[in-house]
Formats: C-alpha cells, sequence, structure tokens
C-alpha cells in the first residue's frame, strides 16, 4: 500500500503542470488588464500610461508569456506563490490564514451531508418501492435542484431574522459555523442518499443476502453487518468526490455569509484580475482535491480486504 501511495503522490506532479498550464492560459484570456484595473488610466489627472507600463514591468506582465509561466511554477514549486496584486501580501499568508475557514465549512458539509444521506439511502433501499423510498427519493431529489445561495438565503431570512436564533455573517464561533455548513450539508445529501440507494440494491440481490436470510439472520443485521459494508466502496468515492468538491465550490456560501475563506479569496482574485492570485490558489485546490481523493483510495482497503493495490 506505501507504495501504491507513493505513486500516487508522484503522479501529482504532473497533474499540478497540466492544470498551471490551463490555468496560467485561461487567465490571460479574461478580459481586462489588472493594472489598468487597479491603478486607473485617464488623461486629465489621473495615472498615465507610462505609470501603468512601468507598473506592468515592475510585475512582469510585459515579458514573454513563455517567461512569466515559467517564473510562476518555478517560484511555486519552491514554496514561493507569489504576491497578491490586490492586496500587497504574499499569497502563501492569503490562504494559510483562509485555508482553516474553507477545511471548516467542506469538512462540516461532508460530514453532515454523509450522515443524513447515507442513513436516507439505507431507509431507501431498505424500503423499495415502498413509501419510504419514494420520500427519500423526494428529499434527494429536492436537495439536489436547490441552488446553494437561495438556500442559504432561506436559512438565514428564517434563523436569523425571524426567529433570530443564529449569527448571519463571519465565522467566529461553532454557532456561526452552523447555517453555511447546513447550506453546503443539503447537496450532498441528495448525491450520496441515490448513490449508497444504488449500491445497497445491488448488494441486497446477491446471493450472500439471500443466504443471509434463510439462516433466518434479522434484516437489520444484513442491511447493516453485510450489506452496507459491502456497498460502502461507492458511498466512499462519493464522498470524497463532495469533499473535494467543496474545497473549491464553497466560494458562493463563502460569499453570502461573510466568510474569508479561499472560495471567496478567488472570487475577489477574479474580479480583480489578480493573476498570481488566481493561479496559486486554483494550483493548491487541484492539488488538495488530487491528495483527498488518493486518501479516499487508501481507505477502500481498510473497510473492504477485497481491495488489492498492486
Amino acid at each position: 500500500m506505501l507504495g501504491y501511495v507513493i505513486k500516487r503522490l508522484l503522479q501529482l506532479i504532473p497533474t499540478l503542470l497540466l492544470v498551471s498550464i490551463i490555468v496560467f492560459l485561461m487567465v490571460r484570456i479574461i478580459p481586462g488588464d489588472p493594472i489598468t484595473l487597479l491603478y486607473g488610466v485617464s488623461e486629465s489627472g489621473g495615472t498615465s500610461e507610462e505609470y501603468i507600463d512601468a507598473m506592468r514591468d515592475k510585475y512582469g506582465l510585459n515579458d514573454p508569456l513563455i517567461v512569466q509561466y515559467f517564473r510562476w511554477i518555478g517560484g511555486f514549486f519552491r514554496g514561493d506563490m507569489g504576491t497578491s496584486l490586490l492586496t500587497h501580501k504574499t499569497i502563501a499568508k492569503e490562504l494559510t490564514n483562509r485555508y482553516q475557514y474553507t477545511i471548516i465549512l467542506a469538512l462540516g458539509g461532508t460530514v453532515v451531508g454523509s450522515i443524513v444521506g447515507v442513513i436516507f439511502g439505507i431507509i431507501a433501499a431498505a424500503c423499495h418501492n415502498k413509501l419510504g423510498d419514494n420520500v427519500v427519493m423526494v428529499i434527494s431529489m429536492i436537495a439536489v435542484s436547490i441552488p446553494s445561495f437561495f438556500f442559504a438565503m432561506l436559512l438565514m431570512l428564517l434563523f436569523c431574522l425571524h426567529l433570530k436564533l443564529l449569527p448571519s455573517l463571519g465565522l467566529k464561533s461553532w454557532r456561526h459555523a452552523i447555517l453555511p455548513i447546513a447550506t453546503l450539508g443539503l447537496g450532498a445529501v441528495g448525491m450520496i442518499a441515490r448513490t449508497t440507494r444504488s449500491s445497497m440494491l445491488d448488494v441486497i440481490n446477491q446471493d450472500y443476502i439471500r443466504t443471509a436470510k434463510a439462516y433466518g439472520t434479522s434484516r437489520f443485521q444484513i442491511i447493516t453487518k453485510y450489506a452496507f459494508k459491502n456497498a460502502l466502496i461507492p458511498v466512499l468515492t462519493a464522498i470524497g468526490l463532495r469533499f473535494g468538491s467543496l474545497l473549491a465550490g464553497a466560494a458562493l456560501v463563502e460569499t453570502i455569509f461573510t466568510i474569508p475563506g479561499i472560495g471567496s479569496f478567488l472570487v475577489s482574485s477574479v474580479n480583480g484580475r489578480d493573476y498570481p492570485a488566481i493561479q496559486s490558489t486554483v494550483l493548491v485546490l487541484a492539488a488538495s482535491f488530487v491528495i483527498v481523493n488518493t486518501l479516499v483510495d487508501v481507505v477502500y482497503a481498510l473497510v473492504d480486504p477485497r481491495v488489492k493495490f498492486e
């Protein structure tokens, strides 16, 4: 297993290189120049074009694209992610300060979505084509269909404005985290519930389950001890993908609840055409996603001895 983990981590390097090239080229396609947006150009009393050009030279934006790319990617792999054009702080410091908030939201949303989604999926599979199954499927469809920003505003209206039970902005305590985590968890519930149901139904129809029934094993034991354990691999895959996507996809929720996470930092960087911040942030998120998926693959062998890594 150790060899497998090392191999997967080594595969991270070409993956990040490919992502870096795509991101570097994509941000150059975005209309607008970062220096012009920062300082502006005006013919009467404003910033002169000569000053703008001098600032572009200072930040190396007048250099050929290939020179800019290798300067940035070389610094990134040396631990120097560059300096933000908007905040004038090192990007490494910005991400360090913000990463904790994104981790709290992503982990909390994944845990809530996983617990509720797995329970719903098991209920749906156990009550296949019955009332419980239909109810769970309707709830799952609603959870997947409701946009996160709309659900977030509903929660804020109910629990912050009308009931006044929870704070609405920031992430200063566990009470502040309840609403954003609930918002992110809702989307995970639908996907994980449907995955769990589908996987459980495949397992329940296997011969060894019918044999366990013939031996008089209780329905509860069949579901929890045999069926769910053997249906866990696809569920773990769904959970891992959901956690990875929340690391990069919590930007909207962070913006609504005014949480200074990586997502909100990335959004402000895109709005300000902050090339170094966009490139390094996306690369860090890509690395996090690959590492999470590697950990999920390792967990496969722990929950199912049939899984072998060659």
